[in-house]
């Protein structure tokens, strides 16, 4: 049961009456059974919230950041009820409404609207609805909750898909405009064309050029249907923040601008998210399934607090790929980790593939080497100088044994990462 400020107000004026006109315990006993009766009267009146039927119906899936909609049903079979019902949700969901103001006569339903806007990734469960029904006379009521269940995915928001019409375009200029005299690895036989001055004669198709009776010459483009293994480190490394998200977050928002592009230019894009263990994996999806088999993959991946083990990564990478393909290892760039752990296990999958490391840089960094304004923010500058030295170390070996490094800040990490894509489809290194 529940009681009313009016139940209160009731039992103030019986305290008042007790002090002036009975002053005694027969007073109080009066004043006490006359409060208890009108509220049991009005809690047998009020409308059982148990009794009533609830059902969800709405959004099941929004990008963090944005408002999904889910609407409870509510049915009410038996006796008027009247008062509030509370919708409850648990604090990241995003609960933007107030309790509803609930007024349900017999056999009738409602529709009631709950907006959310979730404030993390992952799945947000409803807990409960709690329904409280006020007699007719204001002072009390009952109270009862339903479980009703409902999840709402909240989705990695993809930022970076403002950059995918102008690498989109890109890729179309090096699909019609860089046609190839040259065959190499990495290309594809594209189209015939007649041969002008100055063509290099290596290419020329003597068959069509004796079928048509002029020189005819074969030209090439960059090679589709290749593989690109995304691999992202859920580790301590990409749990640390960088500017107002995680290390792993940005890292998500450049794999799926990369996802998107590589699909778009005909390749097959797969994904892992791992650190000692798998996380998150997603195999050769069909192209018009890339995308939402990516964001949902990786909705409930959270960095975890434990080492990347790279000797799990690599062979989990060479068990997916067979023939030669682009492997991009979205990681850190910590130099004890990099030389300690990736180093010395990443020869099988350099000798086999073409590989990419992608890594957040830090903004602060630059801004504290940049400071010199006291005694702290000098020593901040030289400790800041001291990591910029040692990822630019890391780098350089990284790059001579083979891999070729990205470094960027978080809002240029992900257009980086595509340019880089292109320039190596371009170069026919895929």
């Amino acid at each position: 049961m529940v009681v009313t400020g009016r139940a209160g107000a009731l039992a103030a004026a019986g305290v008042v009456f007790v002090a002036l006109l009975m002053p005694r315990w027969a007073g109080v006993g009066v004043v006490v059974a006359v409060v208890v009766l009108v509220c049991l009267v009005d809690i047998l009146l009020a409308g059982s919230p148990r009794r009533l039927q609830l059902s969800r119906e709405g959004d099941t899936a929004v990008r963090l950041g944005e408002q999904a909609v889910v609407t409870l049903l509510v049915a009410n079979p038996r006796r008027r009820v009247k008062g509030l019902l509370r919708d409850a949700w648990p604090p990241s969901a995003g609960v933007q409404d107030a309790p509803h103001q609930l007024d349900l006569p017999t056999g009738e339903r409602r529709r009631l609207t709950t907006h959310l806007v979730p404030t993390r990734r992952g799945d947000r469960q409803a807990y409960r609805v709690t329904v409280r029904s006020i007699g007719p006379l204001g002072f009390a009521g009952r109270q009862g909750s339903h479980n009703v269940p409902w999840t709402v995915r909240a989705l990695p928001p993809f930022k970076s898909r403002k950059h995918l019409p102008s690498r989109l375009a890109r890729l179309r200029e090096l699909d019609g405009r860089t046609a190839l005299l040259v065959r190499g690895q990495g290309t594809e036989f594209d189209s015939l064309r007649d041969y002008v001055p100055g063509d290099d004669v290596r290419s020329i198709d003597w068959r069509a050029t004796a079928r048509r009776g002029n020189v005819v010459l074969r030209t090439w483009r960059p090679e589709r249907d290749r593989q690109v293994a995304i691999v992202i480190d859920s580790g301590r490394m990409s749990a640390g923040r960088v500017g107002d998200a995680p290390r792993l977050d940005h890292a998500m928002d450049a794999a799926l601008l990369l996802a998107a592009l590589a699909t778009r230019a005909g390749d097959r894009v797969s994904l892992l998210a791992c650190d000692s263990e798998v996380r998150a994996d997603v195999r050769r999806p069909a192209p018009e399934d890339v995308l939402p088999s990516f964001v949902n993959a990786l909705a409930n991946v959270d960095a975890e607090l434990v080492q990347t083990d790279f000797r799990v990564v690599v062979s989990q990478v060479l068990e997916r790929l067979g023939q030669r393909s682009l492997v991009v290892l979205l990681t850190g760039l910590d130099p004890a980790v990099i030389e300690e752990s990736l180093l010395p296990v990443i020869g099988p999958l350099l000798r086999r593939h073409v590989v990419v490391l992608a890594s957040v840089a830090d903004p602060r960094l630059t801004e504290m080497e940049e400071s010199h304004a006291d005694l702290i923010e000098i020593y901040g500058a030289a400790s800041a100088a001291r990591t910029r030295l040692d990822r630019e170390r890391v780098t350089a070996v990284l790059t001579r044994a083979g891999v070729t490094v990205v470094d960027e800040n978080p809002d240029h990490i992900a257009p980086a990462l595509a340019d880089t894509y292109l320039a190596l489809k371009k170069a026919g290194r895929l």
